[in-house]
């Protein structure tokens, strides 16, 4: 059971608490998600929200993606992604999911798409030790061994040079120091997986206790509430 909500990684800055201690956190813009799908058991074998995110120009959307959004009364989406569990369930079509369900100190953790490295060798990519570098030795970098003769082909999972990064990592057990609702942020204790403008999808922890369903009114608010929040902020 999870919620969750996508967003793009901005960069890393720092902040200082009521103490005065440094803190060093990865800045997500998270923008409004719509919802597009709502999953049930009944009809699909589980529960899921399908949120988008991000608008598109409409001519990058074919006929079944514009159908698909028109039952949302939304607009064409760049990302979609869906987010499993229970949590999430009172939401329905078309209602948007914003950065305060979230709360400061809450647990969470985000998925990104590493940065991608090229084509490395197996030292760099697989962490390995090279070869004697004296000129008599002849073999300082290579990958090693390629195995038995017997199967005269190289073993699934032999660790050779390839192509290295643009992976999907997790990283678990991330703080969220600050939720900015006007400016659709949250600030999140340390590093994400990912370069700038990556997406990553941020969820409630997995190791943390299990948690009610969510009121879909409780994270409703106008423009005008927002609005008025930061200025009276500001005042």
């Amino acid at each position: 059971m999870a919620k969750g909500i996508l967003g793009t990684k901005v960069g890393m800055t720092q902040i200082f608490d009521a103490e005065g201690t440094l803190i060093p956190v990865t800045v997500v813009s998270c923008e409004p998600n719509v919802v597009l799908q709502k999953k049930t058991v009944e009809n699909d074998g589980y529960e899921s929200l399908q949120l988008g995110f991000k608008d598109k120009r409409e001519k990058l959307a074919n006929k079944a993606e514009l159908g698909h959004f028109a039952k949302s009364n939304s607009s064409p989406k760049r990302y979609l992604k869906e987010i499993a569990g229970k949590e999430l369930s009172n939401f329905e079509v078309g209602q948007e999911i914003r950065v305060n369900i979230f709360e400061e100190g809450e647990i969470v953790d985000v998925t990104g798409t590493s940065k991608g490295k090229g084509f490395q060798g197996a030292i760099k990519r697989h962490n390995q030790g090279r070869g004697p570098m004296a000129h008599g030795s002849r073999y300082h970098r290579r990958p090693g061994s390629m195995g038995p003769i017997d199967p005269n082909h190289v073993r699934k999972g032999k660790k050779l040079p390839g192509h290295m990064g643009v992976n999907t990592v997790t990283i678990q057990n991330l703080e969220v120091v600050k939720v900015d609702l006007d400016r659709n942020l949250l600030l999140i204790k340390g590093s994400v997986p990912g370069p700038r403008k990556g997406l990553v999808v941020v969820k409630r922890g997995v190791k943390t206790a299990a948690i009610e369903p969510l009121d879909p009114n409780s994270f409703i608010e106008t423009q005008e509430e927002v609005t008025n929040q930061a200025e009276e902020a500001q005042e």
